[in-house]
C-alpha cells in the first residue's frame, strides 16, 4: 500500500502540481525576488546542520512528552494525534496559513502521501519493528468524520468564523474522544 501511495504522489501529485495546475502553486506576480539564489554548496550546508538540529530537537521533545504523556494518563493515541500532530505540525499550520492567505494550495498531500508511505518503507531497514499503517476502527471513524467534515466546509471555497469555530468544536470532540475512550489495543 505504501508503494501504491508513494507511486500515486510520484506520479499524479507531481504531475498535477508541475504540469497541469502550475498556477496554483507557483509564485504569484506580487512576489518579487529580492535575493540572489544561495551557491548549492551553501545551501546544501544549511539544510543538513538545520536537518540535524531538527533530529536533537525532536528527540528532546519526544523525551518531554513521553513525561507528560505519563504524568498526566494520556493515552499513546492522544499523545500521537492530538499533541504530536498539534506541537509538531505548528510550522506546517503556519505555512498553510500564509498559503491560504495568498490563495495558494499547501502541502498535506505530501505528507499522506509521500513522507508517511516512505516511513513505513524505511521502517522495514532502519526500524526496530516494521511499521504499519493499521489503525484501531475507532481512529478510521474519527479520520472519515474529520475528511467529510473538511470536504463540506470547503465545498463552497469561503468559510467565516462561525465555521471556523464548528471546525474547532469538531477537533475538540476527536480530541476529547481520544483522550476519553482510548482503544483497548495499543
Amino acid at each position: 500500500m505504501s508503494v501504491l501511495l508513494i507511486v500515486a504522489y510520484g506520479l499524479l501529485g507531481l504531475l498535477f502540481s508541475l504540469r497541469t495546475h502550475r498556477e496554483l502553486f507557483g509564485a504569484t506576480e506580487e512576489v518579487e525576488e529580492e535575493h540572489a539564489p544561495w551557491p548549492l554548496k551553501v545551501a546544501l550546508a544549511t539544510l543538513a546542520g538545520v536537518t540535524v538540529l531538527v533530529g536533537l530537537v525532536s528527540e528532546i521533545f519526544v523525551e518531554f512528552v513521553q513525561a507528560a504523556a505519563e504524568t498526566f494518563g494520556m493515552t499513546p493515541a492522544f499523545v500521537g494525534f492530538i499533541v504530536v500532530a498539534l506541537v509538531g505540525g505548528a510550522a506546517e499550520m503556519a505555512s498553510a496559513f500564509s498559503a491560504a492567505r495568498k490563495n495558494r494550495l499547501g502541502s498535506a498531500a505530501q505528507i499522506a502521501l509521500f513522507v508517511a508511505p516512505a516511513l513505513v518503507l524505511l521502517s522495514y531497514v532502519i526500524g526496530p519493528t516494521p511499521m504499519n499503517l493499521q489503525f484501531w476502527p475507532g481512529v478510521v471513524v474519527m479520520i472519515i468524520i474529520a475528511m467529510m467534515t473538511a470536504i463540506i466546509v470547503t465545498n463552497s471555497g469561503r468559510s467565516t468564523r462561525f465555521v471556523g469555530v464548528l471546525m474547532l468544536m469538531v477537533y475538540l470532540i476527536l480530541a476529547m474522544t481520544l483522550y476519553l475512550l482510548p482503544p483497548h489495543s495499543q
